[in-house]
């Protein structure tokens, strides 16, 4: 009663193992024909609200202010239109193409791609290992004999005067030859057995004085099953199932890998157009320290304004030239690195810089939290991966299961042999008429006496995993934690770009204020700079404040196992 329990669960472990397996590889391969690219409208129950709505919106909750922001605000009057991107001559570049280019010459993408197919090599090693195998052998051998004195024998015969006789056997000194052949085929199965075919050929050749010239032939069968240990389909084909499971694992990290390189160079993007902007504010608060320069001289030559004025004039132009160098140098870094991430690091500096042409999102959504933590659980590869690896250690368990078992084999052999004849034609004579026939079967027992290393390699594979259990119920929440976190600071960066514009807007009427009141002589040159320093750091903070606000799409995208839409990725 007992083994028919045991029986009965180990189908019905081995059902549901084989059914967890399915599900697992099933979702994996759904997962791998998606298309990486996440469209933020559907994870919105509400239309976007663009930047200037939300501005007005904002305003409407606040006096409004009358400015000119031609005059005040250049050249960041519109922050969602393309008066954002910079009016320089130099290779025009998307994000869209940058992508492209990554995908291709990115130098870990391509030794990330070369995983799936070692993956893919293994696997062929494992299910080469039923192959059939085909064996030939042919041995040769001669022994000169020397006379030798034989053993005393009591001879037993029908024939009386024989019968009861002492005699002594002496060896005669003779020649001998021997030929033998053998050919075949051995096939695994499996079940775990082996089963051999073959034909061999004997030829013994006795030369002296009782000369003898003999051909054998025969065909044999053997078949060899272990009933136990090894036993079945199941403990078998395990390798086989453990390295399929393998190359999908690597499949999906590779396509890890390559979206977190995707995400870097979207990073590395939106870092060049923050340069790219920063330095426009730069040049325009050093076009207008150098007018208030110009300005100042003039009304000291008339006499308006005291000499003193020319002084912290130029001082202001003299931070303003330090500022822009830096922004310059930054410029140059923020290329570099998307260059390096792109594998297209030129020898020299003389390469046209690279000019980003993708406008910013500037669009705020209302996302569904429950719906992007349910996508990101279903497309988080990690998960993905964690959950192969637990179907590997289930199969790595049954198998280590049927290993503590006894080592119980039955061997069967067969053969059909042909009579002895004096000349080669003879070979395959009574082969098939069943007269001369050996056969025999076998049963084989083995088990150590503690077995002890079977066993403590049994119960690691359980506490393996039950330690990768405990690992993807860790993951489940890191994932959901990263998800908040993703979208809180996507809210703040979105709140920060608000916040930065009304500061701007202030900072404008602020400036024009004071120089209109530096004219009529109530203000000095140095309180003038210092209103032109918070608007360009006003500025300043508004493209960060939007250029952080992508890289919070790009991370949020990233959480849920994916890359933004800019555009559809393929990874084939």
């Amino acid at each position: 009663m007992r083994w028919t329990c045991l029986a009965w669960l180990a189908v019905v472990g081995a059902f549901e193992t084989a059914h967890a397996n399915e599900v697992t590889d099933s979702r994996a391969k759904q997962r791998l024909e998606k298309s990486e690219g996440r469209v933020l409208d559907s994870y919105s129950p509400t239309p976007g609200v663009p930047l200037h709505d939300a501005v007005n919106q904002q305003q409407q909750r606040k006096p409004a202010v009358s400015i000119d922001l031609k005059s005040a605000l250049k050249p960041f009057d519109s922050p969602e239109s393309d008066s954002m991107l910079p009016l320089t001559n130099g290779a025009q570049v998307s994000i869209a193409d940058i992508r492209q280019r990554a995908l291709q010459n990115n130098l870990q993408i391509k030794v990330a791609k070369m995983d799936p197919e070692l993956a893919r090599q293994s696997l062929r090693e494992e299910q080469a290992k039923f192959d059939q195998v085909i064996f030939a052998y042919a041995k040769y051998a001669e022994k000169d004999l020397p006379a030798m004195s034989g053993d005393k024998v009591i001879l037993k015969s029908d024939n009386p005067a024989l019968d009861g006789e002492l005699a002594k056997l002496n060896l005669d000194q003779q020649n001998k030859q021997y030929w033998d052949i053998e050919a075949g085929v051995k096939v695994p199965l499996r079940t775990g057995g082996t089963v051999t075919l073959s034909a061999p050929l004997e030829n013994r050749q006795s030369l002296g004085k009782f000369a003898s010239d003999q051909y054998r032939s025969a065909l044999r069968f053997s078949f060899s099953q272990p009933l136990l240990r090894n036993a079945g389909q199941q403990a078998n084909e395990a390798s086989i199932r453990v390295a399929e499971l393998d190359r999908d694992g690597v499949q999906l990290r590779t396509r890890l890998q390559t979206i977190r390189i995707v995400t870097m160079v979207d990073k590395a993007y939106w870092e060049l157009y923050e340069a790219w902007a920063a330095l426009d504010v730069r040049k325009n608060q050093f076009e207008y320290a150098s007018q208030n320069l110009a300005m100042v001289k003039r009304r000291v030559q008339e006499g308006l304004t005291a000499a003193v004025e020319i002084n912290r004039a130029g001082i202001g132009v003299a931070d303003r030239m330090e500022a822009l160098i830096v922004a310059e140098t930054n410029l140059k870094l923020a290329q570099r690195q998307l260059q390096f991430l792109l594998n297209d690091l030129p020898d020299d500096q003389s390469q046209s810089p690279w000019v980003p042409t993708t406008v910013p999102s500037l669009v705020k959504f209302e996302f569904d939290r429950a719906h992007l933590i349910r996508d990101a659980l279903d497309s988080r590869i990690e998960l993905l991966d964690q959950e192969l690896k637990l179907s590997a250690d289930l199969i790595q368990i049954d198998y280590l299961q049927n290993q503590t078992l006894p080592l119980f084999t039955l061997d069967y052999q067969y053969g059909a042999l042909s009579g002895s004849g004096g000349r080669f034609g003879d070979i395959g004579q009574d082969l098939f008429d069943g007269r001369y026939r050996d056969w025999s079967i076998g049963l084989k027992f083995e088990m150590p006496v503690s077995n002890e290393a079977r066993k403590a390699k049994l119960d690691r594979a359980v506490a393996q995993r039950m330690q990768r259990l405990t690992t993807k119920t860790l993951q489940t929440l890191t994932v959901k934690r990263e998800i908040h976190d993703a979208l809180d600071k996507v809210d703040q960066d979105w709140q920060r770009i608000i916040a930065a514009r009304q500061q701007v807007l202030v900072a404008g009427i602020n400036y024009e204020a004071e120089l209109k009141q530096f004219n009529e002589g109530l203000r000095t040159m140095t309180e003038v700079l210092e209103t032109l320093t918070r608007l360009g750091e006003a500025q300043l903070k508004e493209i960060r404040a939007i250029s952080d606000y992508q890289v919070a799409l790009v991370d949020m995208a990233y959480a849920t196992g994916t890359v933004l839409g800019h555009g559809q990725i393929s990874l084939q």
